[in-house]
């Protein structure tokens, strides 16, 4: 494994489409119609259907465990804000970055963010994970 700092970041890029949407909703058990009804979600103020927030948040999970820091990463915590929606389809980006790493035990807190694909912030919050 390579020296861990801070600053370091790590990210990737994905389209959830309605067929991730579906399988998650199956998964999860979440079928609330904001997020599969086309026709619902119009009546709504998003107007078409929003993908899971805690779907868009498990790009962390890979982040953390195969990238940064990777591989055996432990997730301790997690905090998560949502800022503004994700439409199925649409394509982002999330990012993970180390801010703090501690001295007496290998354990980093690391900034989680996720944007669409015009750079906005849909996601934001913090990871604690044991490392090494």
């Amino acid at each position: 494994m390579s020296t861990l700092a801070i600053g370091q970041k790590a990210s990737l890029t994905k389209r959830f489409g309605a067929a991730e949407v579906n399988a998650f909703a199956g998964l999860s058990e979440d079928f609330n119609p904001l997020h599969l009804d086309p026709a619902f979600a119009a009546s709504t103020p998003f107007e078409r259907p929003i993908v899971h927030g805690m779907l868009l948040t498990s790009l962390f999970s890979g982040l953390l465990g195969q990238h940064l820091p990777g591989k055996g990463s432990v997730y301790l915590g997690q905090s998560l804000s949502f800022k503004q929606p994700v439409f199925v389809g649409d394509e982002v980006t999330a990012e993970v970055e180390i801010i703090a790493l501690r001295e007496d035990k290998p354990i980093a807190t690391l900034a989680t963010r996720i944007f669409t694909s015009s750079g906005a912030l849909a996601v934001t919050g913090e990871a604690v994970v044991k490392f090494g």
